[in-house]
C-alpha cells in the first residue's frame, strides 16, 4: 500500500519526466492538429502552431504539480497559465480559425498529456493515475474555458470593430454629393461589395423608420443591406448584381420581403455606389411624400405627380387650388360624378373601358368628359393639359 507521501513523491517524478518531454508532446500535437482540415489550410504556421504547443504543454505540466493545488489552487504559475490561454484564445479568433476547429484542438491536449502519462509510467502506477486523472482533467479543462472564452470575446471585439469599420466608411458614402476614386475603392473594399455593380436604396424616418432599421439589422434578412442613419431618417441600401462582361446587369431590381411592406422612399436602381448621394436624397425626399394611406415603399415613377405638385407649391403655384375653384359651381353631386369619370378615363384612355367600370353608356361619359372641359379649360386630348390635371389630383 502507498501512503498520500508516496504518490505525492511518484507523481511528482512523473510530472518532472513529463516536463523533459515537452517537444515530444509538442510534435504529436503537431502531428494530431493538422488532421483537422481548418489547422491544415490556416494561416497559422507551422513554426508558431509548435512554439505555442510547447509553451501550453510546458505550462499546462507545471499545473499538475501538487503544489499547485493546496487550498485555492491559485498562485503565480498558475495566473501566468491562465494568462496565456487567454493570448491563446484571442491570436486563434484573429487567426480566423473557426470556434469547432478551437475545440478540437484544445482537446488534443488531455488526450497528449494522458497517452503519455501512461507510457512513462509502471504497471504499479495504476493506483496513482486514477487518483490524479481529475487533476488532469481540470488542469486542461480550466485552461480550455479560459481559452474559448477569450476568443469569444476577442470574436465580438472584431465584429465590433468590422462594423465601427463599416459604419464609418458607409457614412463617408453619404457625406459628400462627389466621390472621390479613393473613397470608393477603400468603402468597396470594406463593404466587401462591388463599386460598379447596381444598387438599390429605400428611406424612412419616425416609426417607419425604427421598422426598416430592426429589419436591416436582424437576422431575418438573407440579403446583404447596409444602413445609415443621419438627420433622423433611416437609409437602408443593397447591392442588385454584378455588371457582365458587356457591361449588362443580369438581375433587376428587387426589394427584401421585409421592407416590402414598411412605407418609405424606394430608389429601384442606381449604377454603382457614385451614385449613392443622388440616390440617397431622391430616397429621402419620396419618403417626405408619403401618405398616410401608403402601406409599403413609394417609387419615383409611382409618386412623380407628388414630387411635381410639392415643388410647384414650394414655387407658390397652387393646381388643384384653381380646379377647385373651376368646379365650384357643380351642384347636386355632379362634382363627385365627374371626377370619378375622369379618373376612370386616365387610368385607361379609353371611353368604352370608362363606361363598362362605371356601368354608364359610352354617350354619357362623352357627356360627362366634355362637361368637365367645359368648366375647368382642359383638354383631355392634349397631354401637357392632362398633366396639369395629374399633379393637381396627386
Amino acid at each position: 500500500m502507498h501512503n498520500d507521501q508516496d504518490y505525492g513523491a511518484r507523481w511528482g517524478e512523473l510530472v518532472e519526466r513529463l516536463h523533459g518531454r515537452v517537444d515530444e508532446l509538442a510534435e504529436l500535437f503537431l502531428a494530431r492538429v493538422h488532421e483537422i482540415p481548418e489547422y491544415a489550410g490556416s494561416t497559422v504556421g507551422m513554426a508558431e502552431l509548435r512554439d505555442t504547443a510547447r509553451e501550453t504543454f510546458h505550462r499546462l505540466v507545471d499545473g499538475l504539480r501538487d503544489k499547485e493545488l493546496q487550498r485555492s489552487g491559485r498562485n503565480g504559475d498558475h495566473d501566468s497559465l491562465m494568462r496565456f490561454s487567454l493570448e491563446l484564445g484571442a491570436k486563434r479568433a484573429r487567426a480566423g480559425i473557426s470556434p469547432e476547429a478551437l475545440t478540437s484542438a484544445v482537446r488534443l491536449d488531455f488526450s497528449i498529456l494522458w497517452e503519455d502519462l501512461l507510457q512513462i509510467s509502471e504497471p504499479q502506477d495504476a493506483p496513482l493515475l486514477t487518483s490524479r486523472v481529475d487533476r488532469v482533467w481540470r488542469v486542461v479543462d480550466e485552461f480550455a474555458a479560459h481559452t474559448h472564452s477569450s476568443y469569444s470575446a476577442e470574436r465580438v471585439r472584431m465584429a465590433q470593430e468590422e462594423s465601427n469599420i463599416r459604419r464609418e466608411f458607409i457614412a463617408r458614402l453619404f457625406s459628400k454629393s462627389e466621390l472621390s476614386a479613393d473613397t470608393i475603392s477603400q468603402a468597396s473594399a470594406a463593404l466587401v461589395t462591388d463599386p460598379e455593380a447596381r444598387y438599390s436604396i429605400v428611406a424612412a424616418s419616425a416609426e417607419a423608420a425604427t421598422k426598416l432599421r430592426a429589419f436591416a439589422q436582424g437576422p431575418q434578412s438573407s440579403q446583404r443591406l447596409f444602413v445609415h442613419e443621419f438627420g433622423g431618417s433611416t437609409y437602408v441600401f443593397w447591392q442588385l448584381g454584378k455588371a457582365t462582361a458587356g457591361g449588362r446587369h443580369p438581375a433587376g431590381p428587387f426589394i427584401p420581403a421585409g421592407i416590402a411592406g414598411i412605407p418609405c422612399g424606394y430608389v429601384e436602381s442606381f449604377s454603382g455606389l457614385r451614385g449613392l448621394p443622388a440616390a440617397a436624397r431622391t430616397a429621402e425626399w419620396l419618403a417626405l411624400l408619403l401618405h398616410p394611406s401608403d402601406r409599403g415603399p413609394l417609387t419615383a415613377s409611382a409618386a412623380w405627380a407628388r414630387l411635381a405638385k410639392q415643388q410647384l407649391q414650394d414655387a407658390g403655384l397652387d393646381l388643384w387650388a384653381d380646379l377647385d375653384a373651376a368646379l365650384a359651381p357643380c351642384r347636386g353631386g355632379e362634382r363627385e360624378r365627374l371626377e370619378e369619370t375622369v379618373r376612370h378615363f386616365l387610368s385607361t384612355g379609353n371611353i368604352t373601358t370608362t363606361a363598362q367600370v362605371l356601368f354608364c353608356h359610352r354617350n354619357t361619359i362623352l357627356n360627362r368628359l366634355n362637361r368637365f372641359q367645359d368648366l375647368t379649360g382642359i383638354d383631355l386630348a392634349v397631354p401637357a393639359q392632362v398633366a396639369r390635371l395629374v399633379v393637381a389630383w396627386a
